[in-house]
């Protein structure tokens, strides 16, 4: 599997760094800072991962999905 370029994305004036790593998994930067790590879970349902376990973690979060969704955008 080929390793996917870093890409930015833009959500409401903020900017996010998206690094692709493992298949549906992704490090965010948020305005140059690293910010969190996501995980497809569904189509429309994204959960952030633990810092420390890398497990996801359940619970909505709209700025999560909104990533998640942009990320889907942008890879068509």
């Amino acid at each position: 599997m080929e390793m996917k370029e870093p890409f930015d994305i833009e959500i409401e004036n903020v900017v996010y760094s998206v690094f692709p790593e493992e298949e549906d998994t992704y490090v965010i930067f948020k305005e140059g800072v690293e910010y969190v790590q996501i995980i497809k879970d569904t189509e429309n349902l994204w959960l952030k991962t633990n810092p420390e376990t890398g497990l996801p973690m359940f619970g909505m979060d709209e700025e999560i999905n909104a990533i998640g969704k942009k990320i889907i955008e942008e890879l068509g």
